[in-house]
């Protein structure tokens, strides 16, 4: 295989040029710990028209955030990384700028659950680039999903235990013993 996995960087190019999405002024905060995925993810995004803002870690996301001066529209970070996860990055994140836009990405089974309670967008890994790019541009267009809540919570009903004897099972009374039998 050839260049970065599988790809040559003039196989990249001429696929960004084919590329259906004209150019954006979005920003993009990418945080990945593996260098050639972020690489590779970076390539993708640019390439689609996006400012990317590259961090290999969690930390570092947190630096380069509190130092732009601009929007950033979008978060896309992994799922789990070392030192913070992608959601406890996230919802620090959008305590400080609430109209980011979150989207994890993952290549474990099973991860899109995970990110059901946060209400945010889900990339698995492994994906095609004009998949990616499309889910971003969903992502940064479509309706912001709140996070979800059951309906005790919308209520504000507190949760309470009803005990044993609410389980009980009651039989009916049959309808011979009603008639007088």
């Amino acid at each position: 295989m050839d260049g970065l996995f599988g790809y040559t960087k003039d196989s990249c190019q001429s696929f960004f040029m084919t590329l259906p999405f004209p150019g954006t002024l979005e920003t993009i905060l990418l945080v990945e710990n593996r260098p050639a995925l972020r690489k590779l993810v970076q390539q993708i995004v640019e390439g689609a028209g996006f400012t990317v803002i590259p961090a290999s870690n969690a930390k570092e996301a947190i630096r380069l955030e509190a130092e732009f001066p601009g929007t950033i529209d979008l978060l896309l970070t992994d799922l789990r990384m070392t030192g913070m996860s992608g959601p406890n990055l996230a919802k620090r994140l959008r305590a400080r700028r609430p109209q980011m836009r979150v989207m994890l990405m993952s290549g474990y089974p099973g991860g899109a659950l995970l990110v059901l309670n946060g209400g945010w967008q889900y990339a698995e890994r492994p994906f095609v680039a004009s998949v990616l790019v499309s889910k971003i541009k969903d992502a940064l267009r479509g309706e912001t999903r709140e996070p979800f809540s059951d309906r005790f919570d919308l209520l504000k009903v507190p949760r309470r235990s009803f005990g044993r004897a609410s389980l009980r099972f009651q039989p009916k009374v049959s309808s011979r013993r009603q008639r007088g039998a």
